[in-house]
């Protein structure tokens, strides 16, 4: 049986929907509140967002391919962004992020083998002024070093969360 949205999610969506002159206006809104409800995206929830905003499946789908940003199924429990733009890059992300992928024994868009983490890159986190920086899920870590990224991967292992700047 496909996945269906709780009525109180299906209603959030075309009260969000009723907001814009056309419902796809609501779409990255759509899919955030499916992913909050199923804990990642696939097919199937893009169908069930596409059944509410009354849009085709592909439609949904493309929007949902676009952005790196929301959870898939294969994700691990932590995704870790490292921000691949241009300021980042001058104060040393590459080498971040090659550490991190050392480190945890995986490439860019792969997960671990336990699950716990999932390593990506970032177009841009906004934060060019305290870079480079990396975000895991949704807590920012700015002014990164080596050493800081791997005390950062150490807490999070032990279950502890050591964000030096949170934004929700």
């Amino acid at each position: 049986m496909p996945k269906q949205l709780k009525p109180e999610t299906v209603e959030r969506i075309k009260q969000l929907a009723a907001r814009y002159p056309k419902p796809d206006g609501a779409l990255l809104s759509a899919l955030r509140a499916a992913e909050r409800e199923f804990g990642y995206i696939d097919a199937e929830a893009c169908e069930a967002v596409a059944n509410v905003l009354g849009m085709p499946p592909a439609a949904v789908w493309g929007v949902f391919s676009f952005y790196t940003t929301f959870r898939k199924e294969t994700d691990g429990k932590h995704i870790i962004y490292v921000c691949s733009t241009l300021p980042c890059a001058m104060r040393g992300s590459e080498r971040l992020f090659d550490h991190l992928s050392e480190k945890l024994g995986v490439g860019k868009d792969e997960t671990t083998p336990d699950k716990l983490f999932t390593l990506k890159k970032a177009e841009c986190l906004a934060a060019c002024g305290t870079a480079p920086c990396m975000q895991i899920n949704e807590d920012y870590y700015e002014g990164l070093t080596l050493e800081m990224a791997d005390q950062i991967l150490e807490d999070l292992r032990a279950g502890k969360t050591r964000a030096r700047h949170v934004t929700q």
